[in-house]
């Protein structure tokens, strides 16, 4: 049975740890390069002394993405929020290449991604119109954020219970709680933006909740007329999704198979 189709790990199966960890790996590489090159136009790999390696096991790809994608920030506060999320995602992508070296595993490359197409294909199946650009304002940048945000939180969650070193499941646990701020301010700025960013996070919402599967866990920044800031089930606890629910999300599709924003598919085990 290959990993993608299995719905979680047999606990303590052979290379457990490095592969969930790669496959984050891969999912940091996406919002890294959404953050940063939206923040400052250029890839983590061109950040001066900052730049992260991206080389590793699999295929080195790059990113797809349109030219001068920094974005012009009108409101100061959102400009600030970017650039703390941007450096966040930079440093998750620089210790988990760390944790896995030191671990004697070799961290995956950075996969192609793709942040032009994808997006066009995201706005048309979820009914936001044939084309989407989210470097194009501050507000377009939030509702791209907003596909990302989520499904990293559910990542994580349901990948703790893959882990079984403590080391690495107390640092997955710190980089949840992280994506978890990153999640719930984005879901507070496209509440308070009004009914416009409401409605197009409900349909991105349905979006990700047709293509991961049969269950209907997601949820906009709405819910029975109310603000719904942190999405959770009926004990208040936030929900998490398979690597299979993930992979179908970020390919855009139910079948699971390469597309959307990881083209040529993720790199690693978990794929």
């Amino acid at each position: 049975m290959e990993l993608l189709s299995r719905p979680a790990f047999a606990a303590g199966s052979p290379g457990q740890d490095a592969a969930v960890l790669n496959f984050a790996l891969n999912l940091e590489y996406l919002e890294a390069e959404y953050y940063i090159r939206g923040f400052t136009g250029r890839g983590i790999d061109d950040q001066g002394s900052n730049s992260v390696d991206v080389t590793g096991s699999g295929t080195l790809g790059g990113v797809t993405i349109k030219t001068n994608p920094q974005v012009t920030f009108t409101t100061q506060a959102f400009s600030d929020y970017a650039a703390e999320i941007a450096a966040d995602e930079l440093a998750h992508v620089k210790y988990l290449r760390s944790a896995l070296l030191n671990a004697g595993v070799q961290p995956v490359a950075r996969p192609a991604l793709d942040l032009y197409n994808s997006f066009n294909a995201a706005a048309a199946a979820a009914g936001l119109g044939a084309s989407f650009d989210p470097f194009a304002n501050e507000v377009n940048f939030l509702i791209g954020a907003f596909i990302f945000e989520d499904v990293g939180v559910s990542a994580y969650k349901g990948g703790a219970k893959l882990i079984t070193n403590k080391t690495y499941l107390e640092a997955a646990a710190g980089i949840l709680g992280t994506e978890a701020y990153h999640a719930s301010l984005i879901r507070t700025l496209l509440y308070s933006l009004g009914s416009v960013t409401q409605d197009a996070a409900q349909k991105i919402s349905d979006l990700r909740d047709a293509v991961d599967g049969p269950t209907d866990d997601d949820q906009g920044v709405v819910l029975d007329g109310h603000a719904n800031i942190v999405p959770t089930d009926a004990n208040g606890i936030v929900y998490g999704r398979t690597t299979q629910q993930v992979l179908n999300i970020v390919y855009l599709n139910a079948a699971g198979t390469p597309g959307g924003f990881f083209p040529a598919g993720l790199n690693g085990s978990i794929h």
